[in-house]
């Protein structure tokens, strides 16, 4: 498994979202900026809501591509393509990290009755510009 090159880890910091492309059933790319955590072996990690397109395409498929853009420099940029591992998060455990992160209660974003998702990106090739 490929890791971060030191010249990027500070992009799992600094980047304030990660923009996730995912494959759509119609075969087209459909992108989110997500809020996300990363580990401290540099492990990305995301809580989706599983009433989202992205959770349904990742189901499906879960190659994905993840990208960080540094904020202070645009021609700071990270690609990692790989694969979602996906887990319930029925009790908000990595909802409630990623909340805590942006000062949000991701509780209050779901509807009735929604569920989410704890989604760890396995990277299988890492790009690397600047």
């Amino acid at each position: 498994m490929p890791t971060i090159p030191a010249s990027h880890r500070d992009l799992l910091q600094s980047a304030p979202v990660v923009i996730l492309a995912t494959k759509g059933a119609d075969g087209y790319p459909q992108v989110s900026a997500l809020w996300f955590i990363a580990e401290t072996d540099g492990t990305v990690r995301m809580s989706i809501n599983t009433a989202r397109q992205k959770a349904k395409n990742l189901e499906r498929d879960p190659e994905a591509t993840i990208f960080f853009i540094d904020p202070g420099n645009p021609h700071h940029t990270m690609e990692i393509r790989g694969r979602a591992v996906i887990e319930p998060d029925p009790g908000y455990l990595l909802a409630d990290r990623v909340g805590a992160k942006y000062g949000a209660n991701l509780r209050d974003m779901d509807g009735p009755g929604q569920t989410r998702i704890a989604v760890t990106f396995v990277p299988v090739k890492i790009n690397t510009f600047g």
